[in-house]
């Protein structure tokens, strides 16, 4: 049988590739963590400018999440939040 280039590593080689690959998996994840930072500071200006022109943050923030929801699931959403609210006599027939 054929020896694989696994099996012919070393445990040194071995210890080093794993060592370099976690300090690469680490570095990965770090420089992505300061993107989400940079691009969540970015978010938070557009919303200060938002609010600035007088617009409702609150309401934006609400818009923003329904529209990343399927149409079938915002209107299931709404039917159980009206019912749930003429339950309560927030609304009249």
């Amino acid at each position: 049988m054929p020896a694989t280039a696994e099996a012919k590593q070393t445990p040194a080689a071995a210890t080093r590739f794993a060592k370099d690959q976690l300090r690469s998996i680490v570095e990965r994840v770090e420089k992505l963590e300061e993107e989400k930072k940079a691009i969540s500071d970015d978010i938070r200006d557009v919303f200060g400018e938002a609010k600035v022109n007088g617009f409702d943050v609150k309401a934006l923030r609400a818009i923003i999440r329904l529209r990343k929801m399927e149409t079938t699931e915002r209107e299931e959403q709404d039917a159980i939040l009206e019912t749930y609210m003429h339950a309560l006599g927030m609304l009249k027939n």
